[in-house]
């Protein structure tokens, strides 16, 4: 049973864009192939207890169980050690990821306070979409009461795309916040 998301893409956003785009074949048509989160630990990654409650919020939030990642090297400046805590992802792909936009752009984005929407400039040259968010607690499966600290994550959204122009295409269909770019 596909998502409601994965749906509206099926049926709706492929015809669209090969029409906006001038694509001939579906295949063409850009289209998501994962989403990444990332949240990173800080200072905090020497506590067995914070890194557990990051794991448990990112597990919530995402329906998936995450990983806790290491740093590869030590590096005195940064004050990290090799093998050390140094964050929490996940990776999602298929149907959850079709899940967890739909909560994304419907529930969570609007509850972010003073949002104006996310910015174009996000789209990298492989054609991947990055964005920041500060508050981990504007998804309503964390509870907030019972969080010991506020944390940021990454979100990176992997693309089969040829060009950041069908790019940002794919995401104005999928109803993404994208703000509208100022030419000075």
């Amino acid at each position: 049973m596909n998502t409601r998301l994965k749906d509206i893409y099926d049926k709706k956003i492929t015809s669209t864009l090969m029409g906006k785009l001038k694509y001939k074949n579906r295949h063409q048509v850009p289209k998501l192939i994962k989403v990444v989160l990332n949240m990173g630990l800080g200072s905090d990654s020497s506590d067995s207890k914070k890194v557990k409650s990051c794991v448990e919020d990112m597990t919530m939030i995402t329906g998936q169980k995450a990983v806790v990642t290491k740093f590869k090297k030590s590096i005195s400046n940064f004050k990290t050690r090799k093998g050390t805590s140094a964050g929490v992802k996940v990776t999602l792909r298929s149907e959850k990821m079709y899940e967890f936009l739909d909560r994304l752009i419907n529930i969570a984005l609007p509850r972010i306070k003073d949002f104006r929407g996310l910015s174009p400039k996000g789209v990298d040259n492989s054609a991947n979409f990055s964005f920041g968010i500060k508050e981990h607690i504007i998804f309503p499966e964390v509870n907030f009461d019972k969080t010991d600290k506020i944390r940021g994550m990454d979100i990176t959204l992997v693309t089969k795309s040829d060009s950041k122009e069908a790019t940002l295409e794919l995401l104005k269909e999928f109803n993404f916040p994208i703000t509208k770019t100022k030419n000075n």
